[in-house]
């Protein structure tokens, strides 16, 4: 990240997530489900650049196809911290220009526009200056989506309730081959089909450390996505990607998909079935490698 003067923050990262394991254990009487998971961020980012403007409009200088401007998450956020400023200070701060550079796929379970929000909200507290904790960005982000918080705390996380019950976890320190398989999944059609599994047993955080203090060389994941069985019956895609990825180890989908990811000891590991991969693949598919990532680049 490079930046001139107070005048702007160039090439921001935002990291995407993979979900280890996603448990549904429930649903609230409101309709919303119970979730267990853990969130790791990965080394793969979207980026974006904050350059300070002389009025006060917060603006997208990039366009973003299918993303309107007034429902990008990222200006919503903006415009969420720059109406706290005003309430805690009576005083607005100035505009912005932002530019969003996506490599994150929409609709993947990657989690990208959650944390373009949240390197949003991260980046102008530092450029406003407006002294915001971890925790007063979290709660500002929960209501504009609930993996945005996840971002913000910055660490591998175990998360409960409808996801915004963070606590630190180890995660394995390994790479990911991931598949983007050329669908986008909304997680609507996921999570309102009457083949989603809804009472998955509540684990604890213990169960998910001994699984992976424990493990031999190869890397078997911990639970379940119970997403998967109903992204895969709905996008035949999503079920070739994790047929085909499991094939070279313990392959399942991140979020509510549609992408699918597996772990590896080495990147030379990742390499070889990378290599495989664009022998093989469709040409509908894209892969790549990523690094696990424990902290946040701009974690407070």
């Amino acid at each position: 990240m490079t930046g001139r003067d107070d005048e702007r923050l160039l090439a921001c990262p935002a990291p995407a997530k993979l979900n280890l394991f996603l448990h549904v254990t429930g649903r609230r009487p409101d309709g919303y489900h119970l979730l267990q998971t853990v969130f790791q961020m990965i080394d793969r980012c979207d980026t974006l650049d904050f350059t300070l403007r002389g009025d006060g409009q917060v603006r997208r200088v990039t366009d973003i196809p299918g993303v309107p401007e007034e429902q990008d998450l990222v200006i919503r956020a903006a415009r969420v911290l720059q109406a706290e400023v005003v309430r805690r200070t009576g005083t607005p701060p100035p505009g912005v220009d932002i530019a969003l550079h996506k490599i994150l796929p929409m609709g993947g379970g990657l989690g990208g526009g959650s944390s373009d929000a949240a390197t949003t909200l991260l980046a102008l507290n530092r450029l406003w200056k407006a002294g915001l904790s971890k925790q007063e960005l979290m709660d500002l982000g929960l209501p504009l989506g609930a993996d945005i918080p996840f971002f913000i705390f910055g660490e591998t996380a175990f998360a409960e309730g409808v996801g915004e019950a963070l606590q630190a976890v180890a995660g394995p320190d390994c790479w990911y081959v991931v598949i983007e398989p050329g669908v986008q999944v909304p997680t609507a059609h996921i999570f309102t089909s009457e083949h989603l599994t809804r009472n998955t047993a509540a684990v604890i955080i213990s169960d998910f450390s001994r699984h992976y203090a424990v493990q031999s060389s190869e890397l078997r994941q911990f639970g379940k996505n119970d997403l998967q069985q109903v992204a895969t019956r709905l996008f035949p895609p999503v079920a070739e990607a994790v047929e085909w990825l499991g094939a070279h180890g313990d392959a399942r989908m991140t979020g509510s998909g549609a992408c699918v990811f597996c772990a590896f000891d080495s990147e030379e590991q990742a390499d070889a079935v990378l290599d495989e991969f664009h022998r093989q693949a469709p040409a509908t598919w894209k892969g790549w490698k990523a690094k696990a990532l424990g902290r946040h680049p701009l974690a407070l």
